[in-house]
């Protein structure tokens, strides 16, 4: 008896310590990207109240792309020192959690209205985009299995589809880094040029925001390249990139189909199962904030606290963005899955933007 409970009493302590040891973990990382995202917006309003006094026309620089330089410059000098990578690595979960706030300033007939349009025109481009990249696989002769992660992470949502597939095909882990340093580097670029397109073409942020959701891989540079365009458009973006990431669990299920087909992956057990593993959760979480906005269950100082959430988890976010991106790794992963990245990259873009455009004058947007 003695030595039962001798055994179980040290189980017992573990479980609370660990949990508040890993809660400690956590905030010397999240001080870190309150401190960036915080600094990106301090930044901002300076110099914008700076120009007003002395009465200099210039241009306002968002906050986001304030945080994201900042963070840039942190994690490509000084580096990241292991200490806040844990907390660091939480602006996923500040993304999902902004999404799904987000969901407050959408009533659900607007979802519906965009988000069919936007899964129409994400159908599209699937098609095109999945195709076009398995041709530049070959033609740059990559391995099959890292052309199908490329191909994922171009179509879908960039690294989260890349870490989905990877398993459901048996995929090497040298195949899955390579494809997911190309897509973090081309997400990076995608930041400086989509606003600067946007705003030489004169798109309307309905039209801006729907390409970027459907264009740029991963959500969180998605949602900062809507940001960085307008308020608007990042509404519109989060929007659309979330249709998108609604498909993974399909596009990665007919993958492992066809892998398993061939004998070089495992089959497919109950694909029922598999579908909702796969299925990004906080789509749901999003619909619902909307649904219960719909139904009025929400005061207006209640829907102005949860947008106003939404905003400070989004600065998290990208804040992360930018201490997360090293250059100096991205470019030690060779220059081939990168180069049928970027062409890819760009022939998605640009048929996606026909097909905003065409959506545009034919669709109400």
């Amino acid at each position: 008896m003695a030595t039962s409970l001798s055994s179980t009493q040290p189980l017992s302590l573990a479980g609370p310590i660990g949990f508040v040891r890993r809660i400690l973990a956590l905030v010397p990382g999240l001080l870190l990207l309150v401190a960036v995202g915080y600094a990106g917006k301090f930044i901002e309003q300076s110099i914008a109240r700076y120009t007003k006094s002395h009465h200099i026309t210039f241009p306002n620089i968002e906050y986001v792309l304030w945080a994201i330089v900042i963070g840039l410059v942190i994690a490509n000098t000084v580096g990241i020192p292991r200490v806040f990578q844990a907390g660091v690595a939480t602006y996923e979960f500040w993304l999902k959690a902004g999404i799904v706030l987000l969901g407050s300033r959408f009533l659900l007939g607007d979802v519906l209205h965009l988000g069919g349009i936007s899964l129409f025109l994400v159908a599209i481009a699937l098609t095109l985009s999945l195709t076009f990249m398995h041709l530049l696989g070959r033609t740059f002769k990559l391995k099959p299995k890292l052309t199908s992660l490329l191909a994922v992470g171009s179509a879908i949502c960039g690294v989260s589809a890349i870490i989905a597939a990877k398993p459901a095909i048996d995929a090497d882990d040298e195949d899955a880094s390579y494809a997911i340093a190309a897509i973090l580097a081309l997400g990076a670029i995608s930041l400086f040029t989509f606003p600067l397109i946007g705003h030489s073409l004169h798109l309307s942020d309905k039209a801006y925001g729907l390409w970027a959701g459907l264009a740029v891989d991963n959500t969180a540079e998605a949602t900062a390249a809507g940001a960085l365009y307008s308020d608007a458009a990042a509404k519109v973006a989060v929007l659309a990139k979330t249709t998108r990431n609604a498909l993974i669990g399909f596009i990665v299920l007919a993958y492992a189909l066809y892998w398993a087909s061939r004998g070089q992956a495992k089959e497919v057990g109950n694909k029922a199962v598999f579908l909702w593993r796969k299925f990004p959760k906080f789509v749901l979480g999003f619909l619902l904030i909307s649904l219960l906005a719909t139904l009025a269950v929400f005061t207006k100082p209640q829907l102005t606290s949860l947008a106003n959430l939404s905003r400070w988890a989004f600065l998290l976010t990208f804040a992360g963005v930018g201490l997360r991106t090293n250059l100096r790794e991205l470019g030690k992963q060779g220059w081939r899955p990168f180069a049928v990245g970027a062409i890819g990259e760009v022939f998605i873009a640009l048929v996606t933007l026909g097909l905003v455009f065409g959506a545009d004058r034919f669709l109400p947007l």
